[in-house]
């Protein structure tokens, strides 16, 4: 798998870097050209061209910065298109969206549109544990523990797995699964907070640095390269300083324009 990182962080924000601005945006990640993984950047990181590639839009939960991007991206493509955009998503997710958002009050109901028989977007209510193909991937939701019905997924092609742990608390069950895949080969692991604000990371059920190691030893492999995203832009620097410290084998902290191989 090509995994292409758009958006990485748990909000957008213009950050000052040694000698430029730098981008953080919200989480969307494009596995081999055809397929986004959440949607929280879309557009601000994709050409035309490559929007009008994309067949699959996986998403994990309704939180806006894991959708935002996506009615754009039905803006991009309602002309013209050639074949409609598969949400795949379980049923609370896919309700939210036509509820409060695709319901022609936010934003149209491009479900329907331009034309009931062949809108812009299709629907895949996926159920949680059971394996999808979504074009040439497989596909399991796995529920976590967050504040909303959220799922994280395993990714598997022809040769790897992907392990990716939406927003999550502390969880059990896509850890006891992944424990069962042997082609696993990387873990994407949310971390938002540092440490010091374990007690808003508890309320809003995300994680901090030594709950990320934690999480993480449940898998029991500590050979296997581990991504720590959704880190806030604000705390970003403190959460790496604070990971670094714990003595993960393999951890790397995913920025944008990021591509990686799984």
């Amino acid at each position: 798998m090509q995994i292409r990182v758009l958006g990485c962080h748990g909000a957008d924000c213009l950050v000052d870097a040694a000698d430029r601005a730098v981008r953080q945006e919200s989480c969307g990640f494009l596995i081999d050209d055809s397929v986004l993984l959440d949607a929280g950047t879309i557009g601000t990181r994709l050409t035309l061209a490559e929007q009008r590639r994309i067949r699959f839009v996986l998403l994990s939960h309704l939180h806006f910065d894991h959708i935002k991007g996506l009615p754009l991206l039905v803006d991009n493509l309602a002309e013209g298109f050639m074949a409609p955009v598969v949400v795949a998503a379980t049923e609370p997710v896919i309700q939210g969206l036509i509820d409060h958002v695709f319901n022609d009050q936010v934003y149209p109901n491009f479900f329907k549109l331009p034309d009931r028989a062949r809108p812009v977007l299709q629907v895949q209510v996926l159920h949680p544990g059971k394996p999808v193909t979504l074009g040439h991937l497989d596909v399991t939701p796995v529920p976590v523990n967050h504040t909303v019905p959220t799922v994280g997924y395993i990714v598997k092609d022809r040769g790897a797995a992907l392990l990716y742990s939406g927003d999550t608390y502390q969880t059990e069950d896509i850890w006891s699964l992944g424990r069962m895949i042997p082609e696993l080969k990387a873990v994407f692991l949310e971390s938002s907070f540092p440490d010091e604000l374990g007690a808003l990371a508890k309320k809003s059920k995300h994680l901090t640095p030594s709950l990320f190691l934690k999480e993480f030893q449940k898998l029991e492999r500590p050979d296997l390269p581990l991504y720590a995203y959704h880190m806030k832009p604000e705390f970003r620097n403190r959460i790496e300083e604070q990971i670094s410290r714990l003595g993960i084998q393999r951890v790397a902290f995913l920025e944008e324009g990021q591509s990686l191989t799984v």
